[in-house]
């Protein structure tokens, strides 16, 4: 392998050669599965963290958020970052960031200085995060852009469901410390592979937006950590005032940067039809997806069984997304992403609606079956949708197609686990159900306006 260079690039415009091609898709998919996989691998330890550290429950919960938060708070400024300085720097800045994170959160004497580390994990995986789809973009000829879209969908719901697998058997014979540690020698492998591979496409020329993002930075902070204390009793009014606060930049920011040629949130981008109901689905859909996985462990525990039942029972959902994912991948090139998505999401609400309504009596096989049918129906949405949003937004603008991508599923996951904890605050004994029946109401929605973009040109 050898270092790439603007000549080199100029050659080979649709994409990268083989064999270097090859070799970043590797990079790409171990920084992406280290950065999915950190999202869901702490969950099962923060009992074990909790008490090695002598803190509260609540406490411990700061180790997931902090990660969470740090991505969304600098995505879509990093993605735009990456337009200017080149999408290959900012992935490389960001495994680094993570990598020297990890080792801090495996060393962290304290709580406070592992969710200070976590905070930082999670400006590193932003980094990741943000430009990994144009990366897969510049990668891959434009003819096989549908199916490196199914296999990087794959990977990130492979990633995301496996997490409480790999936490669990770490625990089983190591400290939780190793949950972090085990990305340090990951990273560096990653490093180096990324250093002589990655595509270095042409950069755009305008100035930095530093008042842009720190506009950014703040409203999503606040609207985000606010929609978080709302789901407590003794929260309420530092909630609200966070959720005003936020709404009030907001509005500065959209005035800030609806004037700009480049804006940090892509308003340019929002005037294609095909991107702007892209992108709406897939936050309707992520919102769905979130608001059901975060409440069917409650309910099925409520429908009487035990937490070892739950993790089997919830296994489905994830290996039928993973093993569709990639085939909706290549379908995308073929069929149009409004009649998969609306075909795949209507599969998914019915789904949903059949878990709600399903009876105390049935059978293992009537829940796992219904399960697979959920995760059907969102992996047949899912990658046609990616598909659409990329290659409906110009290549010079592949950064800001790529940050909304990714900020679409992290605010629809968002939003959906804060609207489960305020289900929970306002209806105790049946609020898992009654996130079942909105997850199945907002899947129908999102199926509508995927429908939708049927009726319009498809780029």
């Amino acid at each position: 392998m050898s270092s790439p260079s603007p000549a080199a690039h100029a050659s080979a415009p649709d994409g990268l050669p083989v064999p270097r091609r090859y070799w970043a898709i590797a990079a790409i998919v171990l920084s992406i599965s280290m950065s999915v996989l950190d999202s869901t691998i702490t969950n099962v330890a923060l009992p074990t963290i909790a008490r090695d550290f002598h803190a509260s429950a609540a406490a411990s919960i700061w180790v997931v958020n902090a990660y969470q938060l740090a991505i969304l708070v600098v995505l879509l400024p990093l993605a735009a970052l990456g337009e200017v300085i080149g999408y290959r720097r900012v992935s490389q800045a960001g495994l680094w960031v993570f990598t020297l994170a990890s080792l801090a959160c495996a060393l962290a004497p304290s709580l406070v200085s592992l969710s200070i580390a976590r905070l930082i994990q999670g400006l590193g995986a932003a980094g990741i995060v943000s430009v990994n789809a144009a990366l897969v973009r510049f990668t891959y000829p434009h003819r096989y852009l549908g199916r490196a879209i199914g296999i990087n969908a794959f990977v990130v719901a492979t990633s995301a469901a496996l997490g409480p697998t790999i936490a669990s058997a770490v625990l089983a014979v190591a400290q939780w410390r190793w949950l972090f540690g085990i990305n340090v020698p990951l990273g560096i492998v990653t490093i180096v592979i990324a250093r002589y591979s990655l595509p270095d496409a042409e950069r755009a020329h305008r100035p930095l937006n530093p008042a842009g993002a720190l506009l950014y930075a703040g409203t999503f902070g606040l609207l985000l950590a606010g929609l978080q204390s709302l789901a407590h009793h003794s929260a309420t009014w530092l909630a609200l005032t966070q959720i005003l606060g936020g709404a009030v930049l907001a509005v500065v920011l959209v005035r800030h940067e609806l004037p700009r040629p480049a804006p940090l949130i892509p308003f340019d981008l929002m005037q294609v039809r095909l991107f702007r109901l892209s992108l709406a689905a897939s936050t309707c859909a992520f919102i769905g997806q979130m608001s059901a996985l975060v409440s069917l462990p409650f309910e099925i525990q409520r429908l009487g069984h035990t937490a070892v039942e739950t993790g089997l029972y919830m296994t489905p959902w994830p290996v039928a997304l993973a093993l569709t994912a990639p085939v909706a991948g290549r379908l995308a090139d073929r069929y149009p992403a409004g009649l998969l998505g609306g075909l795949g999401l209507l599969t998914m609400s019915a789904g949903l609606a059949l878990l709600a309504f399903f009876p105390q009596d049935g059978t293992a096989w009537g829940f796992i079956w219904r399960m697979a049918v959920c995760g059907f129906g969102f992996g047949l949405f899912q990658s046609p949708n990616n598909h659409a949003i990329l290659s409906s937004a110009p290549r010079a603008r592949s950064g800001a197609a790529g940050g909304m991508l990714s900020t679409s599923r992290l605010v629809g996951q968002t939003l959906g686990a804060a609207g489960v904890a305020i289900l929970f605050r306002a209806y105790p004994a049946t609020g898992s159900n009654l996130a079942l029946c909105a997850a199945a109401g907002l899947a129908l929605f999102a199926a509508f306006v995927s429908m939708v973009r049927l009726a319009g040109p498809r780029s």
